[in-house]
């Protein structure tokens, strides 16, 4: 399994439903969950900057990591970016090779 980081910014009408906001989270990760089955959360954060939320997960391959950028913006994104991590020792592995 790849760790991915997936960066989103709500689309302004979903942003100013900040009531409703603990029903679409569990409604969004519904449809990830029955969508893609293999995918594995690590981590959820909410975050004051450029991006509203932030959720490290572990899926097979890339291909399942575009399926839940393109659920959030299903589901209100405004800007959904899946970004594939890499462990800090395996870069410096990496590193040993160049």
């Amino acid at each position: 399994m790849k760790t991915f980081i997936l960066m989103t910014k709500l689309a302004p009408e979903a942003a100013a439903r900040m009531k409703e906001r603990e029903q679409m989270g569990k409604d969004w990760l519904e449809q990830v969950m029955a969508k893609c089955p293999e995918v594995k959360f690590l981590a959820h954060y909410a975050l004051l900057g450029n991006y509203d939320f932030m959720a490290i997960y572990e899926a097979p391959d890339e291909e399942t990591a575009a399926k839940v950028s393109m659920i959030s913006m299903a589901n209100g994104a405004f800007k959904a970016e899946s970004w594939v991590a890499i462990p800090y020792k395996r870069l410096v592995q990496l590193s040993r090779e160049i």
